[in-house]
């Protein structure tokens, strides 16, 4: 199956990680998205230190209305400091069935070259870099120097192909910009929220009393 994979510390997820998953999968024709949360993010420190049970569990409500999306816990049952690519060496050899796309935001992608063995990614999985339609730049533009030269452009996908036969897409999304830090400061001054985060999520958060 194709099958996409979006990670972040989901802190909360919100309705821009859920449109996002929803434009990829009609533009690279997926079976399904795998959410995955991040243990412990290697190039920021969490917010509010919500543990990873409580973000997967919100995760997993967010879900429950997407037939298509489902949870991976797989970084949390692996600890440790969470590097996209040890991920993905987990998910190629435990699924080798599957073919991946790694899904990514625009601004990540700027900051590739800074990443934990980051060549390898193309090695592993097609990468999917979703940016705004205004977007005027040009992906190829801001590929890491060392690696640049190792893309051909392929005439029949009209994408960047890497050496290794994986894909450099990149997905036009729609969806307005929602920010987490922004809601985690809304929640914290108990403003109401329902247009940007999925009512059984924020049901979770009360329940549990987080980012009060």
């Amino acid at each position: 199956m194709r099958i996409g994979l979006l990670g972040g510390t989901f802190n909360p997820i919100h309705f821009g990680h859920l449109h996002i998953a929803e434009e990829v999968v009609k533009s690279c024709h997926l079976a399904q998205v795998w959410f995955i949360p991040t243990c412990k993010p290697p190039h920021k420190q969490l917010a509010d230190e919500v543990s990873f049970v409580h973000r997967l569990a919100m995760v997993e409500a967010a879900l429950l209305d997407y037939p298509l999306f489902r949870s991976s816990a797989i970084e949390g049952q692996r600890g440790g400091t969470s590097y996209s690519v040890d991920t993905l060496q987990q998910l190629t050899e435990e699924y080798p069935q599957h073919e991946f796309f790694f899904i990514m935001g625009l601004d990540s992608f700027q900051e590739l070259g800074l990443w934990k063995n980051y060549s390898q990614l193309f090695e592993l999985a097609h990468i999917v870099v979703t940016a705004r339609p205004g977007f005027a730049g040009s992906l190829p533009e801001l590929l890491p120097v060392a690696i640049a030269d190792r893309f051909c452009y392929d005439s029949d996908s009209k994408n960047l192909r890497f050496d290794t036969g994986f894909s450099l897409i990149k997905v036009a999304h729609t969806c307005r910009d929602i920010s987490s830090t922004e809601i985690r400061q809304q929640l914290s001054m108990s403003r109401d929220v329902g247009e940007q985060v999925p009512l059984s999520v924020i049901e979770y958060i009360r329940v549990h009393d987080l980012y009060s």
